[in-house]
């Protein structure tokens, strides 16, 4: 079962499970098409927005090419960066290897990958709320682990522990519907000791 959040008749807001092709199961459980307008890897969970109809997946995104969808996530890193970051980098994606690069100059297949964030606990591992600017493939993931900072459980991107699931949610979302904004927030059991830190979004966005 998905967790759904939300449902009218444009939109869909749900917490898409760890290893579930929600794009795939969701048409099953609503007796409806859906669209999709932004992507998790497959072992990620979090909030998920869908659109229902081809008006609402336009206008989703729009804002999303906009920067007006706020997409936040907490990822839980191995060591300890610093309080906080704005971080710019040129990815690449190897499709043949299913892996990306951080690399140094623009060429085809290359794109400009941006993210915020800020710590929220700190120590050999620490918890950190990320804001994405961009969608690309991998990105969170990549972006920390090539300054050091791997996410626990990504075997893929250079974590050494025995976790088998990426510690990487997708905590917070914020868009408009018919010119309303609405905004929904969820946090895995690994980081609920911080669900606390949702009211932070209250007094940011």
């Amino acid at each position: 079962m998905i967790d759904i959040l939300y449902e009218d008749r444009d939109i869909v807001v749900c917490i898409k499970p760890i290893g579930m092709d929600a794009e795939h199961e969701l048409p099953q459980e609503l007796g409806g098409e859906i669209f999709t307008v932004h992507r998790l890897d497959k072992g990620v969970g979090g909030v998920m927005v869908y659109a229902k109809n081809k008006a609402a997946a336009a206008d989703l995104s729009r804002q999303i090419q906009a920067g007006e969808m706020i997409k936040e996530y907490v990822a839980l890193v191995e060591g300890c960066p610093q309080e906080s970051g704005d971080w710019e980098d040129l990815l690449f994606k190897d499709s043949r290897k299913n892996k990306v690069y951080v690399v140094n100059r623009k060429r085809t297949g290359v794109k400009a990958a941006r993210l915020t964030y800020r710590r929220l606990s700190e120590g050999e591992r620490s918890l950190v709320c990320v804001r994405l600017y961009t969608g690309r493939s991998h990105q969170i993931r990549v972006q920390f682990s090539s300054r050091g900072f791997p996410l626990v459980g990504d075997h893929k991107y250079g974590s050494r522990g025995p976790e088998k699931e990426i510690m990487l949610f997708s905590c917070y979302l914020r868009f408009s519907v018919h010119g309303s904004p609405m905004s929904y927030s969820a946090f895995p059991s690994w980081a609920e000791n911080f669900a606390k830190t949702a009211r932070i979004f209250e007094n940011r966005y």
